[in-house]
């Protein structure tokens, strides 16, 4: 790390601890040349993950965007917002373990399914009719029997 007082190349750590929530480390550090003290942050750097539309447009990845989708669908369901915030998370973890960082969104609203699913079947139907765009009733009740032969 390059001193900012006099440029030299050479600096020491002389203290660190974690910073903004153990989300970074700071650093304090010491200029062998001039001596002088200053304080460094190091965070992860985080690649950010492009999500491929349906229209092929990308846009950056928005949490947000899920929870939305998946609170409108749990609206008057007997689910916490711990065990929302829990699905989402997962949903998450999922995303970003993968090994690209361009998803399409038809692989989101996948997962975002398979995790309702689980969690509540009405919430689930709820999503579902809203991402694959029931276009008439026939398309509905084949997704409720669907759902139905699963859960027997």
């Amino acid at each position: 790390m390059k001193c900012p007082f006099c440029g030299a190349e050479n600096t020491r750590v002389i203290d660190s601890r974690p910073a903004e929530e153990s989300n970074s480390i700071r650093r304090r550090r010491q200029c062998d040349a001039c001596r002088k003290r200053f304080t460094t942050y190091e965070k992860v750097e985080a690649i950010p993950l492009v999500v491929i539309k349906k229209d092929n447009i990308r846009e950056p990845y928005d949490r947000s965007k899920i929870e939305s989708g998946v609170f409108r669908s749990c609206h008057k369901r007997p689910i916490s917002v711990t065990q929302i915030t829990r699905l989402v998370d997962e949903i998450e973890t999922q995303i970003f373990n993968r090994e690209d960082k361009e998803i399409p969104s038809s692989v989101i609203g996948q997962l975002v399914m398979e995790k309702l699913k689980e969690l509540d079947p009405v919430a689930y139907v709820r999503f579902a009719s809203v991402y694959r765009e029931f276009k008439d009733v026939n398309t509905f009740m084949n997704e409720l029997k669907s759902l139905l032969e699963h859960e027997n």
